[in-house]
């Protein structure tokens, strides 16, 4: 039996670049945060209006409608109080011309938008910031960008950082081409994650959790098909895994993080 903390009173920014990152890398996180009492506030920086839909649109209905009509859907799913978009246009993978839009987040001014984030967070009375680490997880323009954007607006209100990474150690040996992020990277032309010895704490959950973070993944149907997904979340999915800036926080309190460097999990 997982262990759930009281977090009332705190409140939690999450960062993410596109739909759909929120349920694959913090799924059971910000169901589990919601479970405990605190508030979660998404913060999504584009509408994912660069991907291209596997399922049929409606008439008149726009890539962009579709994927943020999935959002609101996921978001449901995993207890966030409040979901602000930024509005951002996507940039697309590495390398194309679509990076250098004006609208395109990797070529938006990191101070302002850090600035708009820090706002959110500040009025939210936010003490914790979730977001991208610096490799961008697997080097997409715009998780980068959400990293700096993350780091920036977490140093301006002094909450507690939160790195967002995968073990790629662990997905190597517990499940090999299993995760979303080994297709990404491929597309992307980049390596992904970090090293387990680089990593902070990892949250996982019980079933339950994973039977959430399944529907909230599967609420993004545009882009992601059953197929996609393996029977057993479990080996794939069933961590979350971070790095921290800072003092512990609420991430530590969730009662089941597991510490690295050869400390046992915690009561």
């Amino acid at each position: 039996m997982i262990r759930t903390p009281d977090l009332t009173g705190h409140t939690v920014l999450a960062l993410h670049a596109h739909p759909d990152d929120e349920s694959i890398f913090t799924g059971i996180t910000l169901r589990r945060l919601a479970d405990a009492g605190a508030r979660v506030v998404l913060v999504m920086a584009t509408n994912g209006d660069m991907g291209e839909s596997r399922t049929g649109l409606a008439a008149g209905e726009s890539i962009a409608q579709r994927r943020t009509a999935e959002l609101e859907r996921s978001a449901e799913l995993l207890g966030v109080d409040r979901l602000v978009m930024l509005d951002r246009r996507d940039s697309g993978l590495p390398g194309w011309a679509s990076n250098n839009h004006p609208l395109a987040l990797a070529a938006a001014q990191p101070l302002t938008l850090a600035g708009r984030v820090a706002e959110i967070a500040d009025a939210e009375g936010a003490d914790t910031v979730i977001y991208d680490d610096e490799a961008g997880i697997y080097g997409h323009p715009d998780h980068r960008m959400s990293h700096t954007i993350g780091a920036i607006a977490a140093d301006i209100v002094g909450a507690t950082g939160y790195r967002m990474t995968v073990d790629r150690e662990h997905l190597h040996l517990a499940a090999p081409d299993g995760h979303l992020v080994h297709g990404a990277a491929r597309s992307a032309r980049v390596a992904f994650g970090r090293t387990t010895a680089e990593i902070t704490l990892a949250v996982t959950g019980e079933q339950r959790h994973l039977d959430i973070k399944r529907d909230a993944i599967a609420a993004h149907s545009s882009q992601i098909g059953p197929e996609h997904l393996p029977a057993d979340l479990a080996p794939a999915y069933g961590y979350e895994w971070f790095v921290r800036s800072g003092a512990p926080g609420v991430l530590d309190e969730l009662g089941n993080a597991h510490f690295f460097a050869g400390l046992p999990a915690a009561a």
